[in-house]
């Protein structure tokens, strides 16, 4: 199993002067330790208009500013917002030649079927995301690798054109999706697209689940959309790893991981039972944010608020949305039985990191820099992985 990092350049209120150039410095910074250390890609997501929660608006600079800093990590866009009104298909394909060009071939491209509040932010229909998902696959494919490329159907129009330049890699980068549903991990692999999923407090038996829905795709498809096939399947989750528990704990890292799924349902708008019944163990295929209804009162998914709700992480969930103080060790405590919270010492994190590998994730993608963490803690962290756990996992039978 190899270890990337996943990114969303975050940085929650209150907000000190200067604050937005220093999430770009300390992005920067963590992605030349993770060159250095031996993580395998770099993942920039795509979001707009979402403040505290990313401010990773245009990826693609940020991938481009990274491709001069760093030498051997791969640089991936996950995922690109495939509806045509937010990214016109062919400046997608442009965007992701140049990058793979700037970066001597290290370009990965994910696209994603987006939703919530970014759907309103554009005036996306949301009937025609899913064709436009899959028109954009074989538009990046036809321009990437066609002399002349010409597209027409009833959502775009592209005249015959040469498009320059063409990526390094031959014939083109690596395809992903971003997926969520059981569905659309089968959709993926019926596409033969990389699948690039995301826990969200979900357990590895629930991904375990979600992959064989993938592995049936691919079981199922007729050839993939590109001109080869990718059939490696990632997953986004917490990660912080310290020397010691005490100062894991101390660091607020499981703290954090909730603040993050606590800010998801109001920075998209999105009915934040979505989370709380995953938690409750009762995932649905409504659980996709691409699929809810939009909603243009965002007070209105903040439900479920009972500060002293039964369920010990439903509990401090709530406590936390509402402003009260939070005890760091009995935050730990609740979310340590969670394999997506891969929070502690070394061995706590081997331990929890080794059922993924064991259920055939290919790459563990480390969201490390999440909520109030500092970049201090964040850089020590992805040390201790670099130099304790990647190499044992990279040479590990069971990766």
């Amino acid at each position: 199993m190899r270890f990337d990092v996943f990114n969303e350049l975050q940085r929650p209120r209150p907000w000190p002067p200067g604050h937005e150039q220093q999430v770009f410095r300390d992005g920067i910074a963590q992605a030349e330790l993770a060159d250095q250390l031996g993580y395998d890609c770099w993942w920039m997501v795509e979001h707009h208009c979402t403040p505290e929660f990313s401010y990773s608006s245009t990826p693609e600079l940020m991938n481009a500013a990274l491709s001069q800093r760093t030498e051997r990590i791969r640089l991936g866009h996950s995922g690109v917002l495939s509806p045509f009104t937010i990214n016109h298909p062919l400046r997608v394909a442009e965007r992701a030649a140049v990058l793979d060009q700037l970066s001597g071939g290290r370009a990965e491209i994910a696209l994603a079927r987006s939703g919530g509040a970014e759907w309103d932010t554009f005036g996306i229909d949301p009937a025609t995301t899913l064709e436009q998902l899959s028109e954009a696959y074989e538009i990046l494919v036809g321009a990437w690798t066609s002399d002349e490329f010409s597209w027409d159907s009833e959502h775009i129009v592209i005249p015959k054109r040469e498009v320059v330049p063409k990526p390094l890699q031959d014939p083109h980068p690596r395809l992903w999706q971003t997926v969520s549903t059981p569905s659309s991990f089968g959709l993926a692999g019926e596409r033969g697209v990389g699948a690039l999923a995301t826990t969200l407090l979900s357990t590895v038996d629930t991904i375990a689940a979600l992959l064989a829905e993938y592995d049936a795709g691919l079981a199922r498809s007729t050839g993939p959309v590109g001109k080869f096939l990718n059939s490696e399947k990632g997953v986004f989750t917490f990660v912080h790893c310290a020397e010691t528990t005490d100062q894991a704990i101390a660091s607020r890292a499981s703290e954090a991981a909730l603040w993050y799924v606590n800010a998801a349902p109001r920075i998209f708008s999105v009915p934040r039972t979505i989370w709380t019944e995953m938690i409750r163990g009762q995932p649905t295929e409504s659980g996709d944010p691409g699929r809810a209804q939009s909603v243009s009162d965002v007070n209105s998914v903040m439900v479920d608020m009972d500060p002293d709700d039964p369920h010990p992480i439903v509990r401090i969930m709530n406590r936390q949305a509402l402003g009260y103080d939070l005890d760091p060790v009995e935050v730990y405590e609740a979310l340590e039985p969670l394999d997506s919270v891969i929070v502690g010492d070394v061995e706590t994190c081997r331990r929890k990191m080794s059922k993924y590998a064991e259920v055939g994730v290919d790459r563990l993608m480390c969201l490390m820099q999440y909520g109030q963490l500092s970049h201090e803690d964040v850089m020590s962290s992805m040390r201790i992985i670099g130099e304790a756990l990647i190499p044992e996992f990279a040479s590990s039978p069971t990766s």
